[in-house]
């Protein structure tokens, strides 16, 4: 049990790492050639940052695991909106216009939606997964209007870089995203078999390790005195994740959860708290550190809500 619970870690490390270096260097070499920051914005990063739900999404789904899947969704969105969200604002308060609260919040809210009516009866089919990611594009193409991807972009891409720079970076990403993404959910389904647990937590698990690098970075810009933390870039991947990283599963293979009142729950947990935290956004203008707590706070009942 200890070496698949050892080689999980692993991939998941391989996975995280490898998601981030393809990213960067994609949306790097894309400004080389001259590509607009907004566009980087609404392709490349919108899609790039979920690309560890995505791949877990799509191993779960081939090795028939729709617990996983769908746990890992929920354990993302609810990690980023409460621990990411609350982490950061301890380092740096976080300011935020209402009008950029309302325009992803509202985009994320309509997308955990999405996700709760397509899982009510425990069954995602490849229809419904198609459509979940037509929708996404509505999302981004809505979103994403004005400069609401060049401000993104501007905070993930810092510098140009050439192919001979970046090429090897994207391709090597890729085949560590690849690789960190088999290892991690085959072994996460071995362990949960040999340890008695269920795999929709370890997929809650899975979640809160693809959210750690992004709390990681965040809060080292907030140290830094960096005031390109926007809620856009908070919340974006919440946009991505429950309509396009989870309709990318579906497209492979249907997915079933084993346990759909359940899982009802801890969606419906992940949607209360969500607009918890959007409300203090909104009403406040932002999250200070006293709000920071009760962020951090929320974070906790979501291994018991199910």
């Amino acid at each position: 049990m200890l070496l698949e619970a050892v080689l999980s870690l692993v991939g998941l490390g391989l996975l995280v790492f490898g998601a981030n270096r393809t990213i960067t260097s994609a949306g790097e070499l894309a400004l080389h050639y001259g590509v607009s920051p907004f566009f980087i914005g609404v392709t490349v990063i919108s899609v790039g940052t979920s690309l560890p739900e995505m791949t877990t999404s799509i191993y779960a789904a081939l090795y028939g695991a729709g617990d996983i899947v769908v746990g890992n969704i929920i354990g993302s969105e609810i990690s980023q909106i409460t621990l990411a969200v609350g982490i950061v604002a301890l380092v740096a308060p976080i300011t935020g216009e209402r009008r950029n609260v309302v325009v992803y919040g509202g985009a994320m809210t309509l997308a955990m939606i999405i996700m709760m009516l397509t899982l009510e009866d425990g069954l995602l089919i490849r229809s419904e997964g198609f459509l979940m990611m037509l929708s996404y594009a509505f999302f981004v193409y809505t979103i994403y209007t004005n400069e609401g991807g060049e401000e993104v972009t501007e905070e993930v891409i810092e510098t140009r870089g050439s192919p001979r720079e970046t090429v090897p970076w994207i391709a090597g990403g890729l085949v560590l995203v690849v690789g960190g993404g088999q290892l991690m959910v085959s072994n996460g389904i071995e362990l949960a078999r040999l340890a008695g647990v269920s795999e929709y937590l370890v997929g809650l698990l899975t979640g809160l390790g693809t959210t750690l690098p992004e709390i990681a970075v965040a809060s080292i810009a907030a140290r830094e005195g960096e005031e390109g933390i926007s809620v856009g870039s908070l919340l974006g991947s919440n946009i991505t994740d429950p309509v396009f990283s989870l309709g990318v599963g579906a497209l492979v293979a249907d997915i079933a959860v084993s346990d759909p009142a359940g899982v009802f729950s801890s969606m419906t947990y992940m949607l209360a708290v969500s607009i918890v935290v959007l409300s203090l956004f909104w009403l406040r203008e932002g999250i200070d550190r006293r709000m920071a707590l009760l962020c951090i706070a929320l974070y906790l009942p979501s291994f018991v809500v199910t």
